[in-house]
């Protein structure tokens, strides 16, 4: 069975030592895993766009958030895996880590079937509701269900890459996402270029993708020694486990679809426009995924820092990280922001060769969102705070509130009133705003809260770093 607690050459213990060095060491893996994720999903964006033309690159974009509301339901809920792995691990509870490992592993097996499943059926009728134009619509239905098929994988490789990042290993998923990243590029260019195929060989090279992802991560699973390691003849659904993975899993994974809601009405609201217009936001759309998921990877920064250290109950480490997270996913979204804003033409040039007016609608949205991304790294970097601290419902009733409730209204009151895509486009950093504001006050109150409840049997001297 499992092991003593040993830390690898790959794990960073962010309860002892310099916090600021250590956030950091973790967090670069982190952000290169999401730059290079990032660089894929662009790789394929540009494929389609330079060498299948604007309605496939149309056809593709018009899925994203359909499938960003289903898949990311079930990713959110790593979150669950997250916390309470790393608490366990702050807490040296053996029994318990084995047992929250084994039981994710099943889980994320289970979701994958079941959102397969549902994706593959319900495709078409989805991009119905969402107003897909008719000449986009067959390419979209069959992206939408390549992708749906290999699901499965995404889900094994996030689960599986959670663990291992709460005990501190941010740096394999980095590898795994650079050589799974270089074969998807590799299929892009073949499937299309070579074999003539559009937007159906872009997702059949995501899912080749994300099995060899899944495979490696699995491999490392199998193989890494002490209380982490998995094996399959002990994957279950341990009953305490599971309910304590969906109790802090599933309010992450309600945000997300509540979240992606609010996006697909403004998807809609896209659409309402032309192709031409769907196509720019989906090549602008992509660059801001770049400042997202650089700025995400503080998010999941601060669940490990702080669940760590809430298992060590060292809780007056929480303020230093709670700081030195705002302050490195301040300058990451200022950065990587300010670089996509200063070559946007150029760039969105490798996405919509000869189409100056879908580059004009690109920069449009570009303007307004990646100029105030960081808006949104606060947001999610301190939930993810409240997150480490093991509250989840109650950053997600504020997130929902403040971030789905602002963009609905907008759309309804503003948009309706002056329907411009300046005007749709600026109910992003409304909500951004005003949530990171109504999170940080919640955080404030939950860690006196967890302080207090604590205080009975506060740290001893040698815990107060």
């Amino acid at each position: 069975m499992a092991q003593a607690i040993t830390k690898k050459k790959y794990e960073v213990d962010l309860t002892e030592g310099s916090l600021f060095g250590k956030i950091l060491a973790f967090a670069i893996p982190m952000m290169l895993s999401s730059i290079l994720q990032s660089l894929y999903n662009a790789a394929d964006i540009i494929v389609v766009g330079r060498f299948a033309g604007p309605q496939p690159l149309a056809a593709v974009g018009a899925t994203g958030v359909l499938i960003g509301l289903f898949v990311n339901l079930f990713i959110a809920l790593s979150v669950g895996t997250s916390v309470t792995v790393s608490v366990a691990i702050g807490a040296k509870n053996k029994e318990r880590i084995h047992r929250l490992v084994h039981t994710s592993i099943a889980l994320s097996l289970f979701c994958g079937v079941l959102i397969t499943v549902v994706g593959i059926l319900g495709s078409r009728t989805m991009l119905v509701w969402m107003d897909t134009p008719a000449e986009i619509m067959d390419m979209a239905v069959k992206y939408m269900q390549i992708y749906f098929a290999g699901s499965i994988f995404s889900l094994f490789y996030n689960f599986g890459a959670a663990v291992l990042r709460a005990a501190g290993d941010s740096r394999r998923p980095l590898y795994f996402l650079a050589v799974s990243g270089a074969l998807n590029v590799g299929l892009n260019l073949f499937f299309v270029i070579k074999l003539g195929m559009a937007a159906d060989g872009v997702a059949l090279a995501t899912v080749a993708s994300q099995f060899l992802s899944a495979l490696l991560v699995l491999i490392t699973l199998l193989r890494t020694p002490g209380d982490c390691r998995f094996s399959f003849r002990h994957m279950r659904f341990y009953r305490k486990e599971t309910l304590d993975i969906l109790k802090t899993g599933l309010p992450a994974g309600i945000q997300s679809v509540v979240f992606n809601i609010s996006n697909s009405l403004i998807q809609k609201a896209v659409n309402s426009f032309d192709t031409l217009a769907i196509a720019g936001n989906t090549a602008a759309g992509n660059l801001d995924g770049f400042v997202y998921t650089a700025m995400y990877s503080m998010h999941a920064t601060a669940v490990t820092a702080v669940g760590q250290n809430v298992g060590a109950k060292k809780y007056r480490s929480i303020n230093k990280i709670v700081g030195i997270c705002l302050l490195l996913v301040t300058l990451i979204g200022l950065a990587v922001g300010g670089l996509l804003l200063l070559f946007a033409e150029p760039l969105l040039s490798l996405y919509l060769p000869d189409t100056p007016e879908a580059i004009e609608y690109a920069l449009i949205r570009m303007s307004i969102t990646t100029a105030t991304y960081f808006l949104c790294g606060w947001m999610d970097t301190i939930v993810g705070c409240s997150r480490g601290m093991g509250n989840t419902l109650v950053p997600m009733i504020v997130s929902i509130v403040g971030v789905c409730g602002i963009r609905l209204g907008w759309l309804y009151t503003v948009f309706a009133a002056i329907p411009t895509m300046q005007m749709l486009y600026f109910s992003y950093t409304a909500s951004w705003a005003v949530t990171a504001v109504l999170q940080l006050c919640l955080f404030i109150w939950l860690k006196r809260r967890l302080v207090r409840r604590a205080a009975p049997a506060q740290e001893s001297p040698q815990n107060t770093t």
